[in-house]
């Protein structure tokens, strides 16, 4: 059985074109890891993106299966859908067709899965891509200053320009098959048609209640790596939040601390948008705990110590329902990180459900893990080469609404539905009807006889019907 290997390529620019920087996060089988990077002095984004690809599978043996992660639309949908057309119309009109020969070229005789992920969502994959990317830019700036590399424009342009002529609305703007579009571009449409929510920059175009907004505020002077994403939808009704944690370790009584946090809001069995994720220094190593999550001790470095987002986090979850899997395990760490930095416990102000107490009273004697469950209800796939708080919050809303899911009332708003008229719906009303009897007449009789004699000479054999 031929290897498989799992790729997360990245790319990173400062300025457009301008300084920028390339790589490539490599898992092999036994926890082998490979991180390469590198830049340029004057190139695009888009240019580092593809290159990161090139790179990272050039790495790779040829008859190894790779599972390509990159946040690049571009280079996803470009690689798995348009560089037929490209090809056949010459490479004309096509930006960088360069790295896109070289990519075809190094793609040739290969088994790839392509998969796009979501950029900046937490997922250790996809940050530590990000992070060697950037890792080649400053090693490029400092090959510049060090007189070692020669600063040259290399043809790159902008990623968003565009002809002149293309500015007029024409169907030929959205051919793949003709025009290489700018990056940009196909994020905001891809964003747009999984209604995936941008919270980096909290610049959204939705009204946001001033208690959410003061929290936001509160939260981004208090440390900028606390990143609350506001409601997209208003609903009313008691607030549940599917949370999950990533730690150091098992044990909270050993000194295990809690290394990310991150939590989803659902109003009325519907996602709001609104959730909260942080990366949180605990102040001792993560030890073999990076096996399972990916985070490591130089990427937390910089994080937040918890006793700095408590009072965000603490005004965040309080007075809601925590949904879990096994929210013992969440729970216990989460009192234990509140009581030390002086607050209640979170079992004091919320209610908690956990859903792997309900999964073994729905499946007893079966695998209910976060992963079976998935299978058995067959929630959409996800990358979880690392388990990542805000990821496994994420499958988890879904398997809960699987689990707790059951008939409800159509085209009808359950809050404004009485007692009385849910009693209505709920039975049905005896009708008593009378139905009438119509009698064969004498000639019908007849003819039916005649048809079963006329079978059985036929067929020589009984019709049913004189059975």
């Amino acid at each position: 059985m031929s290897q498989t290997i799992t790729l997360y390529v990245d790319g990173a620019c400062k300025g457009n074109p301008g300084l920028g920087g390339w790589g490539a996060y490599i898992i092999m089988g036994n926890n082998d890891e490979h991180k390469i990077c590198g830049g340029e002095a004057e190139t695009t984004n888009n240019r580092m993106e593809l290159t990161a690809a090139i790179e990272g599978i050039a790495f790779c043996p040829v008859e190894a299966k790779l599972i390509i992660w990159t946040d690049s639309i571009y280079v996803k949908r470009g690689i798995t859908e348009w560089i037929e057309g490209w090809k056949k119309k010459n490479w004309k009109d096509v930006k960088n067709p360069d790295l896109w020969k070289k990519l075809d070229s190094v793609c040739k005789n290969r088994d790839i899965e392509w998969n796009w992920i979501k950029g900046h969502s937490g997922h250790a994959g996809n940050e530590m891509a990000d992070q060697l990317a950037n890792l080649g830019v400053e090693q490029t700036l400092s090959k510049i200053k060090n007189g070692t590399l020669v600063t040259t424009t290399n043809n790159a342009e902008p990623d968003d320009i565009v002809d002149k002529k293309k500015d007029e609305k024409d169907w030929l703007l959205d051919d793949p098959f003709g025009f290489d579009l700018a990056e940009s571009d196909l994020e905001d449409e891809m964003l747009i048609d999984e209604e995936i929510i941008v919270t980096q920059t909290f610049e959204q175009d939705v009204e946001v209640s001033n208690s959410e907004q003061n929290l936001i505020s509160f939260a981004q002077n208090m440390h900028p790596q606390i990143v609350i994403t506001p409601a997209t939808l208003d609903l009313q009704g008691p607030r549940q939040l599917i949370l999950d944690t990533e730690t150091t370790g098992f044990y909270y009584q050993d000194g295990d601390r809690i290394i990310e946090v991150g939590a989803l809001e659902m109003i009325n069995r519907k996602l709001t948008g609104s959730s909260i994720h942080i990366y949180i220094n605990p102040e001792k190593p993560v030890g073999d705990s990076e096996n399972v999550h990916g985070i490591s001790d130089d990427f937390l470095k910089d994080k937040p110590k918890y006793n700095e987002i408590a009072d965000v986090l603490f005004d965040y979850l309080k007075g809601a329902e925590i949904i879990a899997h096994n929210a013992t395990f969440d729970m216990n760490f989460l009192n234990m990180e509140f009581k030390r930095s002086g607050l209640q416990t979170l079992s004091e102000v919320c209610e908690v459900t956990d859903t792997l107490a309900l999964a073994k009273r729905k499946h007893p004697g079966q695998k209910n893990s976060l992963d079976a469950l998935v299978r058995r209800y067959e929630v959409p796939q996800r990358d979880r080469t690392f388990h990542g708080a805000l990821l496994d919050a994420e499958i988890l809303s879904d398997v809960y609404l699987a689990m707790t899911g059951g008939q409800v009332l159509l085209d009808i708003d359950a809050s404004t539905v009485t007692q009385d008229q849910f009693n209505e719906q709920k039975y049905r009303q005896p009708i008593n009807l009378e139905l009438p009897v119509i009698m064969p007449s004498s000639d019908e009789l007849s003819a039916h006889e005649n048809w079963v004699k006329q079978f059985q000479e036929k067929h020589s054999e009984t019709c049913l019907f004189a059975k």
